[in-house]
């Protein structure tokens, strides 16, 4: 959003003004004060000391740079509790499978079930929605093509009780989930170990690579799946933007 370069145009010229005051300083009449009670006498003393304590030269309340900070952001806030993917209800289809951990404050989405005596995660991350820069007349149209899609990634993990688990990274688009890489992952591993973790997954046979496909579409990884996901993180983005704003109010209130 334009919130950043909006901050700069209305906060710029008040923060150059904020280094004039500063420079005047010499004729300002807290200097005339200070110097005024260069006596060592304890009435003076005593009268320093509480015009300190009165809070006429420091004080805790917002400067005029931070009012005017302030208002831009609770004008980006009010936009974007406006907005329309901040008001949209999230709610799952019907046969959605995995039950939904979504934390404030958190990039990702986790999401786990149970499914014939293994345990899956799925780690959901932000969308893409950066169309690809391939050009018009490259010779694979199926390539270009998802290259200009909107995409989600994730991380699937397919654990038992004993012994290793499987690590999918995957790309789910619009109608189809892509598998981008596979490895088996040992539940304890040294940290001299480096573990051979399986070949490049698109090296694999194409039957096999099916396979997997199919094997994660029978444990909840498919399009009916990850279409609601997608439009859920761009709910939540909208989401934790406004907290991230709201938190950057209150630090400057302080």
């Amino acid at each position: 959003m334009g919130f950043s370069n909006n901050l700069l145009r209305r906060v710029g010229p008040i923060a150059i003004r904020a280094i004039g005051i500063q420079r005047n300083y010499n004729s300002s009449p807290l200097k005339k004060l200070l110097c005024s009670s260069t006596t060592t006498s304890s009435s003076s003393s005593f009268h320093l000391k509480n015009f300190f304590s009165s809070g006429a030269a420091l004080s805790k309340k917002p400067t005029i740079s931070d009012h005017t900070l302030i208002q831009v952001i609770e004008s980006e806030i009010k936009c974007s509790e406006e907005s329309d993917d901040y008001n949209r209800v999230d709610k799952p289809p019907p046969a959605f499978p995995f039950e939904i951990e979504d934390n404030l404050g958190q990039r990702t989405l986790i999401l786990k079930r149970e499914y014939n005596g293994e345990s899956i995660k799925v780690v959901v991350y932000m969308p893409s929605l950066i169309t690809g820069d391939m050009d018009d007349d490259d010779d694979d149209d199926d390539e270009y093509e998802k290259a200009n899609q909107s995409s989600i990634p994730l991380i699937v993990t397919v654990s038992k009780k004993k012994g290793p688990s499987l690590e999918f990274g995957v790309t789910a688009f619009a109608d189809e989930v892509i598998i981008d890489s596979m490895s088996v992952k040992e539940s304890i591993v040294s940290e001299d170990e480096l573990p051979y973790e399986g070949p490049d997954f698109t090296s694999l046979d194409e039957n096999l690579q099916k396979a997997f496909t199919k094997y994660l579409e029978l444990r909840g990884i498919k399009p009916s799946t990850t279409n609601f996901l997608h439009e859920y993180m761009i709910n939540k983005d909208s989401r934790e933007f406004l907290y991230w704003l709201k938190n950057l109010k209150n630090f400057v209130e302080k």
